[in-house]
């Protein structure tokens, strides 16, 4: 019996590498938003990056980037969901009356927010994925039934405050465990929050430099390794000029913290594991995922109950974050969440997109309503403005489509 022995591996040197080229249906929204926020620093005079801005552009539209990750999968599974908003308002007011009006404790309070989140993207997803509503009546249903049912609950009124625990984690940040270290000009600044930082970079750089050393390894066509060091560096640049900005204001916001939780993780299960592959086949091609075995009604219907989980999340960061569940809350949270989506690289058809992609199309929205509040632009103008950039957005990615 004969053993085979694997192919040594041909040097970097030996290896095909690709020419310096810019992808810009991957790369454009990262450079659209480069652009973008420059265009603001310039007219708001620099106001746009100071410390207390940053971090207010953060914790103003945590709410959006959260409803964004969720809604991202449900575009790219070929799906809408129009009822997120009116969700974020009624399991808001589900915390408010668990926590103010009948004494649940926090923690459990949160946990039964989530689980009533569960069930309303479960019973959306059934009648989506086993039924075969389409999802745009389904959701827009849900819309108005949603709105309906938080009326109901809070009476058409107002219930608050939360918990001190609820409000923290939608406004508080994090404690200067070791104190202050100076930065020179910029003064001092929070070591934890820096430490957070460095290691941030650090792991970045490594699963970088673990997925090139894995795809040289099986001879695929790679970056120079010198594009690849400049993506590295510009990417731990723009990472360790926000984390000084917020160390050098009030440490890290704890929703921070819980975005970049949630960010790692759904950009993991997206590219790596078998559920995210499913998702992409299903939005690619459904008649193909079908065929190839995919159990496209099961994980359809995952898909909703995830958004309904992220949904209650949403709810409970944003009345957390006004200390109070109202009865108007989560107006255009959807469309919000879906520009984002779009912004950030999701294509109309399925099938396309990316969490962080996701994630800085939200940033991209919130960029423009803070830097056009900054110069005093009217809502009017901040709203043709969204809508072009949407638009444009849009525009863009059924160009580059003809164009392959």
């Amino acid at each position: 019996m004969t053993t085979k022995t694997a192919p040594t591996p041909l040097p970097e040197q030996a290896r095909p590498q690709r020419r310096f080229t810019v992808n810009m249906r991957q790369s454009g929204i990262y450079v659209a938003f480069a652009l973008i926020v420059a265009l603001f620093a310039v007219l708001t005079d620099g106001a746009l990056l100071q410390p207390q801005n940053i971090s207010n552009i953060i914790v103003q539209n945590s709410y959006v980037l959260i409803l964004a990750i969720g809604m991202i999968l449900v575009i790219i599974g070929g799906h809408i969901d129009l009822s997120a908003g009116s969700v974020v308002a009624l399991t808001g007011a589900v915390c408010a009356v668990l926590t103010v009006q009948l004494g649940v404790p926090w923690w459990l309070a949160v946990l039964i927010t989530l689980a009533a989140g569960a069930v309303i993207g479960a019973a959306q997803g059934y009648w989506v994925a086993f039924f075969g509503i389409p999802a745009f009546i389904v959701t827009l249903a849900g819309m108005l039934v949603f709105r309906a049912l938080t009326l109901t609950v809070l009476g058409n009124q107002g219930i608050g405050p939360f918990p001190e625990q609820i409000r923290t984690l939608a406004n508080g940040f994090t404690s200067g465990y070791l104190g202050n270290v100076g930065l020179g000009p910029l003064g001092g600044a929070d070591l934890v929050s820096l430490l957070v930082g460095v290691a941030v970079v650090a792991g970045f750089a490594f699963t970088q430099w673990r997925k090139r050393k894995a795809r040289l390894g099986y001879g695929q066509v790679v970056d120079p390794f010198p594009v690849f060091v400049l993506k590295i560096v510009l990417a731990a640049a723009v990472v360790l000029a926000v984390v000084v900005q917020l160390a050098r204001f009030r440490n890290l916001p704890w929703v921070l913290v819980l975005l970049a939780v949630l960010a790692m993780g759904y950009s993991v299960m997206a590219d790596r594991s078998v559920f995210g592959r499913h998702v992409y086949a299903i939005g690619g091609n459904l008649q193909a995922a079908t065929l190839s075995g995919v159990k496209v009604k099961q994980v359809t219907f995952w898909v909703f109950v995830n958004m309904g989980v992220l949904s209650a999340l949403a709810g409970i960061i944003f009345a957390g974050r006004l200390n109070q569940a109202g009865p108007t809350a989560g107006t255009s949270f959807e469309l919000d969440a879906i520009a984002a989506a779009f912004i950030g690289g999701a294509a109309v058809q399925g099938g396309v997109g990316k969490v962080v992609g996701a994630i800085t199309g939200g940033l991209i929205m919130g960029v423009i309503n803070n830097g056009m509040s900054l110069i005093g632009a009217p809502s009017e103008r901040v709203m043709l403005v969204k809508g072009l950039v949407l638009l444009a957005a849009v525009a863009y990615d059924v160009w580059t489509k003809r164009r392959a």
